[in-house]
């Protein structure tokens, strides 16, 4: 990650939320300014990860499809803010070791957890945010934009950040525990879009 380049893009891109979007953000004190922590947000936009990135108070590195690396100066682009490539429909593996990599250096991880758009609710989260927070020893902070579907409309934006989760201390997680803790996760960020959605 080129961290000038990193945070010039996403004062660029924060201003134009603002501008263009109306954006306001929510509970960004919720984020840890240091160690690390996977924050966990909502996907129904391409715009979500430079949209919510953005607002984060500190760089997040996210996983990105890897087609994406594949399209001339994007793939530079996206590169050079620290994002990594996950393979969809083949082995995992190399996206889970660039995570635990930015992770076990104290840094932060920003994930889709149902990997990829989802505007009607109906693809399943995966557990890879939960592997991943048992593996790093790391809090999920779950996170949600709201109205980024009807980004070409111009509506008002809506990001926001809730309290860390952690998985319970002490012992391995089991598949069970891994499977509750991507439920508890989905159900933080759905009440989090209720409670952001209702604010005006």
């Amino acid at each position: 990650m080129n961290p000038r380049l990193y945070d010039g893009a996403s004062a660029t891109i924060r201003l134009l939320m603002r501008t263009l979007w109306r954006a306001r953000a929510f509970g960004t004190a919720n984020v840890p300014l240091d160690g690390p922590v996977i924050v966990a947000c909502n996907h129904v936009s391409y715009l979500d990860p430079p949209g919510m990135g953005c607002f984060a108070p500190r760089r997040l590195a996210f996983m990105a499809k890897r087609e994406l690396f594949a399209i001339p100066l994007l793939g530079a682009g996206i590169r050079a803010v620290g994002a990594f490539p996950v393979d969809r429909t083949g082995s995992p593996l190399a996206a889970i070791k660039a995570s635990l990599a930015v992770l076990r250096a104290g840094g932060a991880v920003g994930i889709f957890p149902e990997g990829t758009r989802n505007r009607d609710g109906s693809v399943r989260p995966q557990t890879g945010v939960a592997l991943l927070a048992a593996m790093a020893a790391a809090p999920v902070v779950p996170a949600c934009i709201l109205g980024s579907e009807r980004a070409l409309r111009f509506p008002a934006i809506k990001v926001g950040f809730g309290p860390p989760l952690r998985l319970p201390p002490g012992r391995k997680a089991t598949h069970d525990d891994l499977a509750k803790f991507t439920d508890e996760i989905m159900a933080a960020i759905a009440a989090l879009a209720e409670k952001i959605g209702a604010d005006s």
